[in-house]
């Protein structure tokens, strides 16, 4: 993979039109010319200030699009804006390659708003075929004027005419792995260990989901549909099913709004242990997973702890404006310092921070972030969360791992670890819990291939039409 010309790269929901696959801009024939001075749209000024942030900070995209700077915008701004932003970030590392050979010195370091400016430009004429290629052209010359680099914007103009200028790309035969690393924007380091870990199909899989918008959620039944009894906790060793037959239908028309991977978590949690007193939400910010396991156990006692107090206070006021009467606590503190005094959980949901590599589709901006040391980092820290909440799981008690990484260091090498640090703990494999949300009609249908060797495992775009998830069951005789 060339490597990226701009000084600030790391092997660096809309609806306006996107047409990931294109190789070559749908434009007239007739060569775009800038206007001099041409005026900047809300819209590319506001995706501009955007990716600024995204590449200067570790402020996250979806934040930003949600923040104060964005509502302002009239919708279809919104839209343009949100689209930009994305496709940017998503193509990002693909549209360096195809600018790099196009420079006068291939190799220079470009200051960020210049390559920023570059990169949109390249996006609207290389992705989106209902942007005239007069106005990506014209407004991305003015970003660079407008952003302090008036002698960059002969050399911009100049790359982004010679790009429509680009006879489309032929489809290969065969690809190596780099270069479909690289047309699907994904760093090679990353993309290797995928193809070692899954394959080469399922890889290709991934990247091509990566690379759109997220899809509409379709594993559970609508939230008005009756499931036909209440979950009801892991089989007991003497055979007693998952279902409470005497209980009536529950509907769960309040449930928040979540990806479908990030569901499912939360509902095979839920369903673990059959009757609950004590929960505990280890890192429990922004509240989805929360709000699931007090919908589902309403008369337990659940504690939600987060390390982060900006997130846990967001937190909070999600869980005083969706479940007022619940019986849920928030608490500032990091899950490996408890205090003592909060005792012993029957069943605790450990949904630790990670890598994030099973939701680059939503957050497209890890993969210029990320570096293969990060992955140990991770691992470090969370098998530290999950040793300190294996110690406050109660006899008889349920704990559920989590991760939305696909990596092994952060999910089965952590359990294997902590399964070594603590002899009495044993692992239980999640297919009757899978089977139960199916039979009692929470899923739509009876998913396939989510589990691997007992533990989920879903691939987006491979297995599954969410994110990438992992998680495991552990249990305390």
């Amino acid at each position: 993979m060339p490597k990226p010309p701009f000084s600030n790269s790391r092997p660096i929901n809309s609806t306006v039109r996107n047409s990931a696959h294109k190789s070559s801009p749908a434009q007239s024939s007739a060569q775009p010319q800038p206007a001099a001075h041409a005026p900047i749209t809300p819209a590319r000024s506001a995706a501009f200030a955007i990716l600024l942030r995204v590449a200067d900070t570790s402020a996250h995209s979806d934040d930003l699009l949600h923040g104060p700077g964005m509502s302002a915008l009239s919708q279809a701004d919104r839209n343009l804006a949100t689209t930009l932003v994305l496709g940017v970030l998503r193509w990002q590392l693909a549209l360096d390659a195809r600018i790099q050979p196009l420079l006068q010195r291939p190799d220079q370091a470009l200051p960020t708003p210049v390559a920023t400016a570059l990169r949109m430009g390249a996006f609207q004429l290389l992705h989106l075929d209902r942007i005239p290629a007069h106005a990506a052209l014209s407004e991305s010359v003015e970003l660079v004027r407008s952003a302090g680099h008036p002698h960059a914007a002969g050399m911009v103009n100049a790359i982004l005419r010679k790009l429509t200028r680009q006879p489309p790309s032929k489809p290969k035969l065969y690809e190596t792995t780099a270069a479909f690393a690289e047309r699907l924007a994904h760093p090679l380091w990353l993309v290797n260990r995928w193809v070692q870990n899954y394959g080469r199909t399922a890889t290709l899989a991934i990247l091509t989901h990566d690379q759109t918008e997220p899809q509409p959620n379709t594993l559970f039944a609508p939230a008005e549909t009756k499931v036909v009894a209440q979950l009801s906790g892991y089989p007991e060793p003497s055979g007693s099913g998952l279902i409470a037959q005497d209980e009536k239908g529950l509907s769960t028309p309040n449930l928040p709004h979540l990806d479908d991977g990030s569901r499912l978590v939360a509902e095979l949690a839920a369903a673990a242990h059959p009757s609950p007193t004590r929960i505990w939400d280890t890192c429990a910010a922004p509240g989805g997973k929360t709000l699931i396991l007090a919908a589902r156990h309403p008369s337990a006692h659940l504690l939600a702890t987060d390390a982060n107090p900006r997130r846990l206070q967001a937190l909070t006021t999600r869980l005083e404006a969706a479940a007022p009467a619940s019986p849920t606590t928030t608490l500032h503190a990091d899950a490996t310092q408890l205090p003592t005094s909060e005792g012993l959980f029957d069943l605790i949901l450990c949904d630790v921070p990670c890598s994030g590599t099973g939701t680059l589709s939503r957050n497209p901006e890890i993969r210029q972030r990320l570096q293969p040391a990060d992955l140990a980092r991770q691992a470090t820290r969370q098998r530290e969360i999950l040793t300190a909440a294996l110690a406050r799981l109660a006899p008889g008690g349920h704990l559920l791992y989590s991760t939305c990484s696909l990596e092994p260091e952060e999910n089965e090498q952590v359990i294997a670890a902590a399964l070594a640090a603590t002899p009495a703990i044993t692992t239980l494999p999640l297919d009757p819990i899978l089977d139960q949300l199916t039979t009692t009609g929470l899923l739509t249908e009876a998913p396939a291939d989510l589990l691997r060797n007992g533990n989920l495992r879903t691939l987006p775009g491979a297995n599954f039409s969410g994110d990438g998830f992992f998680a495991a069951l552990l249990h305390r005789p």
